[in-house]
């Protein structure tokens, strides 16, 4: 397969998921060529991402690595298969890769688990709302690149009207509630609809109050991305720089303590909605 340009953070994922099949079983990379009859560069190109892989080649390398796992191998080589240019595509030239690589995360995610703070849930916001909060950015962005913006925010939520969505769970502080963006018609609006939004089968939304006191990571929203098997979980975390995706062990076991630890100081589903209700009422 030709080399890639600029590999997607997915590509790049499952790059690194037969890196760690190769260094769990032991293997140098010449150890690894030797075994499987190529170069060192091809395996370790293919690792990077830069290169791409097949199914079959996926099981070659995974056979000869000794995997026992029959359902992670299944995943990395679905991963292979994958074919053609998802929606987000159309936003290259205009968005930062980590605005699309976290479009494409959500569009394979099995579940999805967040914790916001001081916004609401992307997948969740009005059009107007996801408007105000873009119109805060500094420096401020051109109105193509405005559009650009809105255009791809409201595709992503798409994702929860797909044949087989994933299930979600929102949990919101309080403060995402109270903060407005836009005006009052804005912010009524949009409370209005993530109530309506969390009535959705796979959607449930839990509200943080300030009663609930601090917590972990309280300064930060993370977003848990559950894939079709655990080795393959990704948090996603933003910064004033962008986002980061990351898919250690350790750091995926330590974000799913925290974000139960979260849940559990949160209000329940049915609370949660004339909480949000009667925030609404008092705008």
């Amino acid at each position: 397969m030709p080399p890639r340009k600029a590999p997607t953070a997915r590509q790049r994922r499952l790059g690194s998921e037969l890196r760690k099949l190769r260094e769990h079983a032991g293997l140098s990379l010449v150890e690894a060529a030797t075994l499987l009859s190529t170069d060192r560069t091809s395996i370790s190109n293919t690792e990077s991402g830069r290169f791409g892989v097949s199914a079959q080649r996926v099981r070659t390398w995974a056979s000869h690595y000794g995997c026992p796992d029959a359902a992670y191998v299944d995943a990395l080589a679905a991963m292979a298969e994958e074919r053609g240019k998802g929606w987000w595509e159309d936003y290259r030239n205009d968005l930062s890769a980590g605005v699309l690589d976290l479009a494409e995360l959500e569009h394979h995610a099995v579940s999805l688990r967040a914790v916001q703070i001081m916004h609401m849930p992307g997948l969740l916001q009005t059009e107007d709302y996801a408007r105000a909060v873009f119109e805060e950015a500094v420096p401020p962005v051109s109105p193509m690149l405005l559009r650009r913006r809105l255009s791809h925010r409201l595709r992503r939520r798409d994702v929860l009207d797909t044949h087989n969505p994933p299930v979600c769970t929102f949990l919101i502080h309080e403060a995402a509630l109270r903060l407005r963006f836009g005006d009052r018609k804005v912010a009524l609006a949009q409370l209005r609809y993530l109530a309506d939004q969390s009535e959705r089968d796979n959607v449930t939304v839990r509200i943080i109050p300030f009663s609930a006191g601090g917590f972990t990571n309280a300064g930060s929203s993370t977003l848990y991305v559950g894939g079709p098997v655990p080795q393959l979980d990704t948090v996603q975390t933003d910064s004033p720089n962008g986002s980061a995706f990351l898919d250690a062990e350790t750091r995926l076991a330590n974000y799913r303590a925290a974000l139960d630890r979260i849940e559990d100081r949160s209000l329940d589903p049915g609370r949660s909605r004339d909480f949000i209700l009667e925030t609404a009422r008092q705008l």
